[in-house]
């Protein structure tokens, strides 16, 4: 009888041990709030416009007030455009996009730094990455094909389907990296 009481006890005390580090795990992806689920360039061919999409999940509960402030690189050189999104505790996922983007090139790998601030403005953590275009913003058209809400074509573009304007000018990507 001893050597079963002997058994059950070490069964117990390993069954406790188990139970004791599995409270302390830490489920929040090594203390980090969010993680990079998406990340894309829009190319919106209608309205003649690329911008950069990036994804946030969030790994546990978030609290109120907090904001996402994201930093896009910008393709045709200078300062980069700086995003600020307010981060709704009861969605499951914070989408930051950028402003309007010229000069975007295939393969070019073009930075993104964004930063989880609290309701107190700390600096809760921050995500570095790169993103790559698979085209060239040369794939878009001059000007968008549509004007408005109701998709009525442009009428600057009639007789270019393309919407390729002969002798429009182009963006200066001088100053592109």
């Amino acid at each position: 009888m001893p050597r079963i009481l002997s058994r059950s006890t070490l069964v117990g005390a390993a069954l406790i041990a188990a139970m004791t580090l599995a409270a302390c795990r830490d489920t929040g992806g090594g203390g980090k709030l969010f993680e990079v689920s998406g990340k894309i360039f829009v190319f919106n061919y209608r309205l003649a416009r690329a911008t950069y999409v990036v994804t946030l999940r969030p790994l546990r509960p978030m609290g109120g007030g907090q904001v996402a402030v994201a930093s896009f690189q910008n393709p045709a050189g200078g300062d980069p455009f700086v995003v600020e999104q307010k981060i709704w505790p009861k969605l499951d996922k914070v989408s930051l996009e950028s402003p309007a983007l010229t000069c975007v090139v295939r393969n070019k790998p073009y930075a993104i730094a964004i930063s989880i601030k609290g309701a107190d403005g700390a600096v809760l953590q921050e995500i570095d990455t790169t993103l790559m275009s698979t085209e060239d913003q040369s794939i878009l058209p001059d000007r968008p094909l549509v004007i408005d809400q109701l998709y009525t074509a442009n009428p600057d573009l009639a007789g270019h389907p393309d919407g390729k304007l002969p002798g429009e000018p182009k963006p200066d990507c001088s100053k592109a990296g």
